[in-house]
Formats: C-alpha cells, sequence, structure tokens
C-alpha cells in the first residue's frame, strides 16, 4: 500500500523558519505566514519536514488512491520559495498572469521573494484555491 510522505505533523512552524539560513527568505517566509494565516483563516501547521500548510482536505482518486493535504501552503526552499495552490480551476491561471515574477509547475507556483508579486493577487489565489478544493472534496 502506497504511504503519503507529506502528512501533518506537530513540528513547531516558527522553529522550522527560525532555522532558514538566510535571512532574507526567512522575512519572506514570516510575510507569507501572516498573509496565508490572514487570508485562510487557518493555523499554520507543518506538513512534512518543509511545507507550512494551511487547513486540510480528504482526497480520494477514482483509482482509489486517498489521503489529506493542506487546502494551501508554501514551502521557503534554498533556490525558490513554493507555493502551492490547488490545480484544476480555470481561474488560477487568470490570477497568475497578474502575479508578477513567478514560475509555474503542474501543483506549485515558485517565487524568488515576496517584492516580486502582487500581494493582492497571492491572497485571491489563496482564497480561490480554498474554495475550489472545499467545494470539489466537501467533507464526508
Amino acid at each position: 500500500m502506497y504511504e503519503l510522505k507529506t502528512k501533518e505533523t506537530d513540528h513547531s512552524v516558527i522553529e522550522f523558519i527560525e532555522n532558514i539560513d538566510n535571512m532574507k527568505k526567512r522575512e519572506d517566509a514570516y510575510q507569507l505566514l501572516d498573509i496565508f494565516t490572514e487570508t485562510t483563516g487557518y493555523e499554520a501547521k507543518m506538513w512534512g519536514p518543509s511545507i507550512i500548510g494551511f487547513g486540510s482536505y480528504h482526497y480520494k482518486y477514482d483509482s482509489g488512491h486517498e489521503g489529506d493535504a493542506p487546502l494551501v501552503g508554501f514551502s521557503p526552499r534554498k533556490a525558490k520559495t513554493s507555493l502551492y495552490f490547488a490545480t484544476g480551476d480555470s481561474g488560477r491561471e487568470e490570477l497568475l498572469k497578474k502575479f508578477g515574477k513567478h514560475t509555474a509547475g503542474k501543483s506549485c507556483v515558485y517565487i524568488n521573494k515576496t517584492a516580486d508579486i502582487d500581494v493582492t493577487i497571492l491572497k485571491e489565489l489563496i482564497q480561490q484555491s480554498v474554495e475550489f478544493l472545499k467545494s470539489t472534496y466537501p467533507n464526508p
């Protein structure tokens, strides 16, 4: 049976952020922590060793694979900061066009620093992701 690697843990979010070597990246992490907390209304939780997640949802695919994941989150990695939003919502692409300097993968949006992005659009992306996932995966 497949076991998820990224699970909610009881590790300290603040301790994780305090251990970020790069001072600017640490400052950005605190700024993102405030933005995500304020926008979602959820307390930040560590998911695995390096993802700061907000809220959670339970998903189950047609293949039978299921698990829990944060509604939204971020991870201040060495190279870039990864932002985790829902995929599958057509509104996401429109918002990303106005987001600022970033690159996007399948499920992640990567930024160098928060100064490169429009914080208002970030808040819209967070809200849109939470609403999309809550409607797609309503609690059983």
